[in-house]
């Protein structure tokens, strides 16, 4: 007669719930991404940030230029190309743009920046590098969030319906002595 690992309900019922636990994860992972998901979940590339003519005199004035936006919102490995077409040479951070020449600054690791700017009144440009977020990223929260579900739902299932059923009552008493019996 071939005996039964004692353990082989309980390993079933965890791979089953493993697997329900890593769809269920999955599909709420995506969702919610997908709820969340701006126009900086996405590869880097070059943005250009062009700065008028005429813009070191509306700045000697007080006035900001409408077109140079006062933050501005990269992902890292993102290029900023800045385009002076002004008369005047201009300064962002380390950036040194001559009057009709462009220059290039790249996007590094995560961060919050103000680098002085001189073609703003308020003479800051922030600059906001984000991680973006990638399959590599989702893969991960799917493989940290499974397990824990798996696990939260296998010990409840324990208790809500243990592994061989409950006995049949009349099974129950003839199993349990009598009172009085010893």
């Amino acid at each position: 007669m071939k005996k039964t690992n004692p353990l082989r309900p309980y390993l079933i019922r965890l791979g089953l719930i493993l697997v329900l636990s890593a769809i269920f994860v999955g599909i709420f992972n995506e969702a919610v991404f997908l709820l969340q998901k701006d126009q900086h979940d996405r590869a880097p590339q070059t943005i250009e940030l062009v700065i008028p003519a005429g813009t070191a005199e509306r700045v000697a004035a007080g006035e900001d230029d409408p077109a140079i936006p006062a933050e501005m919102v990269f992902v890292m490995g993102d290029t900023l190309l800045v385009r002076n077409e002004d008369t005047t040479s201009h300064q962002l951070g380390p950036v040194w743009v001559p009057a009709g020449a462009t220059a290039s600054l790249a996007m590094g690791e995560p961060a919050k920046l103000a680098y002085s700017c001189s073609f703003s009144t308020n003479r800051y440009l922030n600059l906001d590098i984000r991680q973006p977020t990638t399959l590599n990223t989702r893969l991960t929260a799917l493989l940290l969030a499974t397990p824990t579900m798996t696990a939260l739902i296998f010990i409840y299932s324990l208790l809500v319906f243990p592994v061989g059923g409950k006995q049949p009552r009349q099974e129950a008493k003839a199993a349990s002595p009598k009172e009085g019996e010893a």
